[in-house]
């Protein structure tokens, strides 16, 4: 089976890669803008009838979209985040219209739902920043391509190697910045907000069950924890996790604008169960210990240089 991987060489897509390789007879072609990919291309600049011409030589069964921006202006958000998907569906239409299209969207196309319920892939989309607005833009270009195509939507990534942009891996900088004194602080915003965390293996192994799986499958699948927890518990679940002697102090301010407005998150998993017969293996202490381990060798909160995992 050979299957093309977008943007293999981050978080999401390199953990996704090593998931895929180890199935066994499974050929595998990195893509993206780094020099290392065999197909070289940027979904947001790229001209569809030219992909289409590339994406014919490799002939793909199965192509995995892990191409995305979390950050940045709107234009760039839009570019990445709806430009590219709809870039390469036109060219995959020309160039490889039986293979299947896992593409990654993102919970927080959802937007604000009620406190203590479990969000189904039927319920209304409603996001409230331009990062949730791009992402379902995206989604919806994907699951009316007329492709064999599904959108994994994804909770919170948690595990080895998340980087210091997200939360859990920026909660691990601030831990090693702080020093291991017993009046270290670290400060955060409000913590109070509830997110569904999934394990990026977990996520991992969704994504190559969903690229090789036989028939078709639902146009969008939740694939996350099921299960929402406190921000603050994930902020002290890795400074016990580091042995960290300090405080963790919060500000009465708002989060981040890509998750302003979000109470609660968390999604429904019964269709992944159903669909893919997945479901998530690891808790959250499990990927709290595994994110702690693969930037720091030791318990030690003594800073040190970065031996994370990322790729």
């Amino acid at each position: 089976m050979r299957i093309i991987i977008l943007g293999f060489t981050g978080y999401l897509g390199g953990h996704i890669t090593g998931q895929l390789r180890a199935l066994g007879g499974v050929r595998l072609f990195g893509g993206g803008r780094s020099p290392a990919a065999e197909l070289r291309v940027d979904l947001a600049t790229a001209d569809a009838g030219r992909l289409a011409e590339v994406l014919s030589d490799f002939a793909p069964d199965a192509v995995v979209n892990c191409a995305g921006a979390v950050g940045g202006d709107s234009v760039r958000l839009a570019e990445v985040n709806v430009r590219g998907p709809a870039v390469l569906c036109a060219a995959l239409r020309e160039a490889a219209p039986g293979a299947r299209l896992v593409h990654l969207g993102s919970a927080a196309e959802y937007g604000p739902t009620e406190h203590g319920v479990r969000v189904a892939e039927t319920a209304p989309a409603a996001p409230v920043g331009p990062y949730g607005a791009t992402k379902l833009a995206g989604t919806l270009t994907v699951a009316s391509s007329g492709l064999d195509a599904v959108v994994l939507r994804v909770g919170n990534p948690v595990g080895p190697g998340a980087p210091p942009t997200s939360l859990p891996g920026g909660t691990v900088e601030r831990i090693l910045k702080a020093g291991d004194g017993p009046g270290a602080v670290v400060r955060f915003g409000d913590l109070s907000a509830y997110r569904d965390f999934i394990d990026v293996r977990d996520l991992a192994r969704a994504v190559a069950l969903a690229a090789t799986a036989k028939g078709p499958l639902p146009r969008v699948l939740n694939v996350s924890g099921g299960q929402a927890v406190p921000i603050r518990d994930l902020v002290h679940g890795l400074m016990a996790e580091a042995g960290f002697p300090g405080r963790a102090e919060e500000a009465a301010v708002p989060g981040s604008t890509r998750s302003a407005g979000v109470g609660w998150q968390c999604s429904d998993i019964t269709a992944a169960f159903e669909s893919l017969s997945w479901e998530p293996r690891h808790r959250l202490a499990d990927s709290l210990s595994a994110l702690w381990q693969s930037v720091s060798p030791t318990s030690s909160v003594t800073p040190r240089p970065r031996t994370d995992s990322r790729t």
